[in-house]
């Protein structure tokens, strides 16, 4: 789940650490806080940033206000929160994305929630490695047509360059451009908002970063040592960080690439996992004790318009 990194060893080995063990007493967190230009939960590491593109508070807002803006798509209907709402842990709740045109993609839309972290950032194509990349194909995308502005960035800067908001927003988050609106700059304000997309407030958090063994009930107990048996070994896919979170879980439905699981029940018939019926009780109260409510509503993340 999100709650690993490549570079976050040390939260790695402190949840499975509290995963195989017996609940701990309360303790303060031992895990050291991370400098960064934004605020981080004690023990994750600093978001990944290409060399080119430091992140900033100034790019984040800026990406904030492009990431609600429809006029990012070619016909004015759709932004980046149409498939990645904040409400739904940023996804849809739709079995398949639907783009600007109306047309269905093939895939159900993945969340955002500590997305700075997570590889791979697309369902079918490793090459995309940044969310400098990223952010570009649903504005691109021909298959298919999500927000439609391949052949249209001219229109698209042209909007952008005609809003006053947007010419003060983007010389503050390129201080050192003479003339900052870009595509290339759209793309990393927007790739800088969704690296502040941080969830680290849910049950489980409070367990394994604060040390909080009040945190979880007697079934989501249960669940968690279900969840990392050798029995069912969930733990050994889902511990990893090249396999979709599980973050949020609970609030992102449906499930599986395809969204043909509409419940977690059914998803967790789809991994064939013989289970007693109170043993799925168990395992579902653990996985809603991934859900992190705050994140849900925070203001920082919210439509600025």
């Amino acid at each position: 789940m999100a709650l690993t990194f490549r570079r976050g060893s040390l939260v790695l080995a402190v949840t499975v650490a509290v995963a195989c063990a017996r609940a701990p007493g309360h303790q303060p967190h031992f895990l050291p806080i991370v400098e960064s230009p934004i605020a981080l939960p004690p023990g994750f590491a600093a978001p990944p940033t290409p060399r080119d593109n430091p992140l900033t508070i100034a790019k984040a807002e800026l990406g904030r206000y492009l990431f609600y803006d429809r006029r990012l798509s070619l016909n004015e209907t759709q932004s980046c929160a149409s498939c990645h709402q904040q409400k739904f842990g940023f996804c849809d709740g739709r079995p398949h994305a639907t783009g600007s045109t109306g047309q269905q993609h093939r895939r159900n839309t993945m969340s955002l929630a500590n997305v700075a972290y997570r590889q791979p950032l697309t369902w079918s194509n490793p090459k995309v490695t940044t969310l400098e990349q990223q952010v570009l194909v649903p504005l691109t995308n021909h298959d298919p047509i999500e927000l439609g502005m391949d052949g249209h960035f001219e229109e698209l800067l042209a909007r952008i360059r005609g809003d006053s908001r947007y010419v003060s927003l983007f010389s503050s988050a390129f201080p050192d451009q003479n003339a900052p609106i870009t595509i290339d700059n759209v793309a990393r304000a927007l790739a800088s908002f969704e690296r502040t997309l941080i969830s680290a407030q849910s049950p489980y958090d409070r367990l394994v970063l604060y040390g909080d063994s009040n945190a979880l009930s007697a079934s989501a107990w249960r669940g968690r040592r279900l969840f990392f048996s050798q029995r069912l070994g969930c733990g050994s896919c889902h511990g990893r960080s090249d396999v979709v979170s599980l973050r949020n879980v609970a609030i992102t439905a449906p499930y599986m690439r395809d969204g043909s699981a509409p419940t977690l029940s059914d998803a967790i018939d789809h991994s064939r996992k013989k289970i007693t019926a109170e043993e799925k009780r168990d395992l579902i109260a653990f996985l809603e004790s991934l859900t992190d409510d705050s994140f849900l509503s925070d203001p920082r993340y919210s439509n600025p318009w």
